[in-house]
């Protein structure tokens, strides 16, 4: 996938995010860089009971089934949040094995809240819209031990989860230690660059309309309005990171630089692409905009099932 030549590297260039095996090789592969000794096993197994949650393959719980915080949002966060501590401890933030792998599985879990019980046949777990992030943390406390956790590592888990609230001031919260902050601020970012990077971010906007319309978030007034607010919502996060979460979003482009050989942070870039491309769309009032997001056929594909 790697661009070669004079042609600049792209995000998505580096990593195949179709496949979930090979973001966890890549995060394996990070971790080799911070942690040579460490056993792939136990991160391994989280990720693949993770991966059987959001499957169906979960005892007790249903398949995942809201479209924009699936699977793939999971894997963007997992792998940014791998990213960012890998530049944190380039940049000279000490972070032990445990704290790692603690911080690696709050960015797996962080939005298992979606996620339905297996006798909750009333519509999608878009209804949990408000509600996701406390049950994120509560499925943590009842599955963190399944999951590698200990019994102390589990509250530290919650309250990383509970950086990724956007209604949250992170300065209100009390943290074990200045350590367990950090992986809390970098898991609330990489729950942000993750998402917004991700190369189908703007067609999957309508998946996240109907989550919202489910989920009684009841501030847009379709899909287009939702469209023209993103607009807003990336100054609005650009504040949230550098005010709120400490700017660890800068931390990506040590990661970058050592693992890539690429002194840029394409995470920045990326999100600036996307805001642009979503101006340039709305730039056109008398253009539909369904027509400038096509990629994955996901805008197609909810058009045909709305009108079948």
């Amino acid at each position: 996938m790697y661009r070669t030549g004079n042609i600049p590297p792209l995000l998505a260039d580096l990593v195949d995010m179709d496949s979930p095996a090979a973001v966890l090789d890549e995060v394996l592969f990070i971790m080799t860089l911070i942690t040579p000794q460490m056993d792939p096993t136990r991160l391994t197994n989280a990720f693949n009971f993770a991966a059987g949650l959001y499957g169906g393959r979960w005892p007790g719980e249903r398949e995942c089934n809201t479209g924009f915080h699936d699977f793939r949002h999971i894997t963007d966060t997992f792998l940014a949040m791998a990213r960012l501590i890998h530049g944190a401890i380039l940049n000279g933030h000490m972070l032990n094995e445990k704290q790692i792998y603690a911080g690696l599985v709050s960015a797996i879990l962080h939005d298992a809240g979606y996620i339905q019980d297996a006798d909750d046949g009333d519509g999608t777990g878009a209804k949990y819209t408000t509600v996701h992030v406390q049950r994120s943390m509560d499925f943590v406390q009842r599955y963190g031990q399944r999951y590698g956790l200990t019994q102390s590592e589990i509250p530290d888990c919650r309250q990383m989860i509970l950086c990724t609230d956007l209604g949250i001031d992170i300065a209100s919260l009390s943290f074990s230690s200045p350590r367990v902050e950090l992986l809390g601020k970098l898991l609330g970012c990489a729950d942000l660059i993750g998402q917004m990077a991700d190369r189908i971010y703007l067609e999957k906007l309508f998946y996240l309309y109907r989550e919202f319309e489910e989920g009684k978030v009841l501030d847009y007034a379709d899909e287009m309005d939702l469209l023209a607010k993103t607009l807003s919502f990336f100054p609005a996060i650009d504040r949230r990171i550098n005010e709120q979460l400490g700017g660890v979003h800068q931390l990506a482009k040590a990661h970058f630089a050592a693992r890539w050989n690429i002194s840029r942070n394409l995470y920045q870039e990326t999100i600036e692409k996307q805001r642009r491309y979503l101006e340039f769309i709305l730039s056109h009032p008398h253009c539909d905009p369904k027509k400038f997001l096509r990629r994955k056929n996901i805008v197609a594909q909810l058009i045909k099932r709305a009108t079948a």
